[in-house]
């Protein structure tokens, strides 16, 4: 008998489905955002804007972590959502156990690596010297959380594979109220007075927690993560080729956004004025922060979308992936279209929350930064339900290469040409035209997918007479 998360997967209307898997999933991925975003508004205030370029400088490390985790934990659970919508119980064994086991020894390579060079890694970065004080107080304490935090992102990964999203939200949740909370304890005179390296403190406190929380719960009886840690050192080799084989598009996003922060890092320490450079950093790092916030609800979406896509293209239930894809393509790109509304009309009173001087170059500059950057959002979403689409398909190359057209193949001879053109604005005018161009790279493919899943769907009743 199927139990109630594969009704949900496979039964139950894709409108609610996926709105019950996407809510926890976005709301999850809204605090988890909330990490940086926080950290820099806090620091902001209790440290100065010079800070929050500090800590913009961690950025690549961390995207890096992400890059790792997230390859482990997409790709895995894509190959779960397909075994369990075959009900290859010996493959979803397999798969989650081996994607524990490079997640542990992923994350203590990096803390070691990064540990060990972390002033060369920060100048090479483009740190000033205004600025790379605060950089090596923070990364130097976040980097003991890398493991924690990667493990609970594959882990977390996995649990909406099995349909439990409410687990993976409650861990996230957790995590960052926690971090919230924590923070201006942490940072602030009238709490330990530790600014930069509180916030680092803090941040780490709260993955561990948040890891604790999503460990014991796929240890339960409930889950269908069946975990073993006896023969830790052994790994599953052909599992471990599905996992990456899927989640190299993933990783190549994700640590070519770790490259391309260095480059735009290192080009506005070429382009600005020298006495802006810090300040210039430190709005980079604020667009950063925020329009990851905002991108989260769109990926939420996407990661609720998975879990349905890889178990219906498991069982060949052609007809609703075509519902699910069409009802999620609606409400994200309404999404995207606000979004970018919301930063036409805010970034004036975003810049003035992150100010505690109320500096109105920082203000102005960063404001007007922000709104050219984002002219060409709401086509992102294209790309995002594209690329999500054909991990949760299995469809590496296609993918993979929906993840490079806009950070590689486009961005890198784009921030060149632009940036000879119009100096330091033409480093925020190569996202407008990537934006576009990636976009409606990413609707023609959807297109196509649709064309072909509906002519399957027609194909089916004629092949089962």
């Amino acid at each position: 008998m199927r139990d109630r998360n594969a009704e949900l997967l496979g039964k139950t209307d894709v409108k609610k489905a996926l709105i019950t898997l996407s809510i926890p999933a976005t709301i999850g991925m809204l605090v988890n955002a909330s990490y940086n975003l926080f950290d820099s508004l806090f620091v902001g205030w209790g440290e100065g804007e010079l800070a929050i370029g500090g800590l913009t400088l961690a950025f690549p490390v961390q995207l890096v972590v992400m890059a790792v985790a997230l390859m482990i934990g997409v790709g895995g659970a894509s190959v779960f959502s397909r075994a369990y919508g075959r009900g290859d119980t010996e493959a979803m064994h397999n798969t989650i156990n081996t994607a524990v086991r490079i997640g542990v020894f992923s994350g203590i390579l990096i803390s070691v690596l990064g540990l060990l060079f972390l002033t060369p890694m920060l100048e090479f970065f483009g740190a000033t010297s205004d600025n790379i004080g605060f950089a090596q107080d923070y990364l130097g304490i976040i980097l003991f959380g890398v493991t924690f935090q990667a493990m609970s992102m594959i882990l977390n990964n996995f649990t909406r594979a099995e349909g439990r999203a409410k687990i993976a939200m409650l861990a996230m949740v957790i995590g960052t109220g926690l971090n919230i909370i924590l923070d201006p304890i942490f940072i602030f005179d009238w709490g330990l007075g530790l600014g930069v390296q509180g916030a680092a403190i803090a941040t780490v406190i709260s993955q561990v927690t948040s890891f604790s929380f999503i460990a014991y719960h796929t240890l339960d009886e409930d889950s269908k993560l069946k975990i073993t840690l006896t023969k830790f050192f052994k790994v599953d080799m052909g599992a471990l080729k599905d996992i990456i084989k899927i989640g190299l598009p993933t990783f190549a996003r994700n640590s070519l956004g770790a490259l391309l922060a260095i480059l735009i890092l290192r080009m506005i320490e070429f382009y600005s004025i020298p006495g802006e450079i810090s300040t210039n950093q430190a709005i980079y790092g604020v667009i950063n922060r925020v329009i990851m916030f905002i991108y989260m609800p769109g990926f939420g979406l996407v990661q609720g979308l998975s879990p349905i896509a890889g178990y219906n293209f498991g069982a060949k239930n052609w007809q609703r992936l075509v519902d699910v894809i069409t009802f999620a393509s609606y409400i994200l790109v309404a999404y995207f279209i606000g979004g970018f509304l919301f930063i036409q009309f805010g970034a004036g009173l975003i810049f003035d929350v992150f100010s505690a001087s109320n500096d109105p170059e920082f203000i102005e500059n960063g404001s007007r930064t922000f709104r050219i950057m984002s002219m060409g959002f709401a086509l992102i979403s294209f790309q995002v339900l594209s690329g999500s689409i054909y991990q949760a398909f299995g469809y590496a190359k296609r993918a993979m290469f929906i993840s490079t057209s806009r950070q590689f193949i486009l961005f890198l001879p784009a921030v060149f040409i632009f940036t000879r053109i119009y100096a330091l604005d033409g480093l925020w005018y190569t996202f407008i035209f990537v934006d576009t161009v990636s976009g409606a790279i990413g609707l023609t493919m959807l297109l196509y997918e649709i064309r072909a899943l509906k002519k399957a769907s027609d194909l089916m009743p004629v092949l089962n007479t």
